[in-house]
């Protein structure tokens, strides 16, 4: 039996040799952090260099940059990513091996079955308040395990950011990702759902399926957080978005819970706790995922007013409204938003801040070939609640516009962002370096800049501030 560090004892970890292919990704660094701190054998590698590489670096571990089958060592379980192609050469050469790689969330849930679980699912939100959740467990003295997908300031043991943590507690909180399915390997006591809407096109058809799949994940959980309508309200897309409101979503998850033997508890702007929550980060959204934290520390039987309290210095999540430095007298910000939901709730956000904007200009990289596709007219609906908009082409990931999805570019959005903006600025600038050139003498005393989307944006915003 071997003792993680910081935690009560584990079994079975130290014996095991782990290599994580796409080790430098939000989630499969935390697994990787967490696995070695268990006493693992880890190594891994990933395509090109992040902070989430210099941090497992920080813990001791090696990772390679860039893809080879002789990164793979002998005798090593193979951990992967949906991101993971089929003609990665390290993933080939397992398969070679005779070796059935594991799937990050198959190996979350591994871990997450050493503790009590709270799982925090939905489109929107969950990385947010997943890590409010971590933050205030940790304020009154639960010390979680935790895997939260981005980087959170002052979680790290050395005060600094951490995005997965193995502390002494009995609960751990995980983010539960739907995009890939893999939340349905998680097994929670108490089940957060922020909200449901369609998103990720290439893995669900259709809201219907969709909705039965949050189903499935809340089946077995003793404890069920859900908005109220007034909740999922203010989450509501534009009509017609994603298939169908959040709300008609949530109405079939909560009418399945009503006859199982959950407890389940409604958030909202709100509730539960108390009825000033004071918050340091912006935005009615961040209310909502901050009420939707206390709702699962409730249904943990745990000190509500205490995490209330804590959530008051909650410093928020790098690439979430994190402003990045001035230019100029203009503030600028970035957001990782990539729906339009998302979207429209950053530029409400940042419509609140003290002093308000002079100018709200959105600078915005979609984010997949089939997202843009079928949500073009919204993200351009959303893009209108800015003063000026610049838009640039679609960030890939793992998509290549050919098929279906061939002559789909940002243009489309750029092209809506114009038809809603009723003749003010709607910039097309594929590439950010003519987005930069652009931006850089238009930015004034007073003005706010947000760079938002999923993909390198934030690297333009950066250079702004840098220059």
């Amino acid at each position: 039996m071997n003792r993680a560090v910081g935690g009560a004892p584990v079994s079975g970890w130290a014996g095991r040799r782990l290599h994580f292919i796409g080790i430098g990704g939000a989630g499969m660094s935390g697994l990787a952090l967490v696995c070695a701190r268990l006493g693992a054998t880890v190594t891994g590698s990933d395509r090109a260099d992040s902070s989430y590489m210099e941090r497992l670096r920080e813990a001791g571990l090696d990772p390679a940059i860039g893809h080879d089958a002789g990164n793979l060592p002998e005798g090593v379980e193979v951990v992967v990513s949906t991101a993971i192609g089929s003609d990665n050469p390290e993933l080939a050469l397992a398969r070679e091996r005779g070796i059935d790689p594991i799937h990050r969330g198959a190996l979350l849930a591994q871990l997450c079955a050493e503790k009590r679980l709270v799982a925090v699912a939905g489109t929107h939100g969950k990385t947010t308040t997943t890590a409010m959740l971590v933050w205030a467990l940790r304020a009154i003295g639960a010390d979680p395990a935790f895997f939260v997908g981005g980087e959170v300031p002052g979680l790290g043991e050395d005060g600094g950011a951490a995005n997965a943590g193995w502390g002494e507690g009995e609960w751990v909180v995980a983010e539960a990702d739907e995009s890939d399915g893999s939340f349905l390997d998680l097994k929670p006591e108490v089940a957060v759902i922020t909200n449901v809407e369609l998103d990720h096109h290439a893995r669900w058809g259709t809201l219907a399926e969709l909705r039965e799949a949050f189903e499935r994940f809340v089946a077995a959980a003793a404890g069920l957080a859900l908005p109220t309508a007034a909740g999922a309200a203010q989450r509501k897309p534009a009509s017609g978005a994603g298939g169908g409101s959040t709300a008609a979503a949530l109405g079939s998850a909560a009418a399945l819970v009503g006859g199982l033997e959950s407890r389940v508890l409604r958030f909202g702007p709100d509730q539960p706790g108390p009825a000033g929550l004071r918050l340091a980060v912006p935005g009615r959204h961040n209310l909502l995922n901050a009420r939707a934290a206390l709702a699962a520390i409730e249904l943990a039987g745990l000190d509500v007013e205490g995490a209330a309290t804590a959530l008051a210095d909650f410093p928020g999540v790098k690439r979430r409204l994190e402003l990045k430095g001035t230019r100029g007298g203009a503030r600028i910000y970035d957001d990782y938003a990539h729906h339009p939901t998302e979207v429209r709730a950053a530029l409400a956000a940042l419509r609140e801040l003290d002093p308000t904007p002079r100018r709200l200009i959105a600078v915005f990289q979609p984010h997949l070939y089939s997202r843009t596709k079928a949500l073009a007219a919204e993200f351009g609906a959303a893009l209108a609640l800015a003063d000026e908009a610049f838009v640039l082409d679609v960030y890939p990931a793992r998509e290549e516009p050919v098929g279906e999805l061939a002559g789909v570019s940002g243009l489309r959005v750029a092209a809506a962002a114009a038809d809603r903006m009723g003749g003010r600025p709607v910039w097309w600038l594929p590439r950010a370096a003519q987005a930069l050139a652009a931006l850089a003498g238009r930015l004034g005393d007073g003005d706010v800049l947000v760079t938002i989307g999923a993909g390198d944006v934030f690297k333009l915003g950066e250079e702004l501030v840098a220059r």
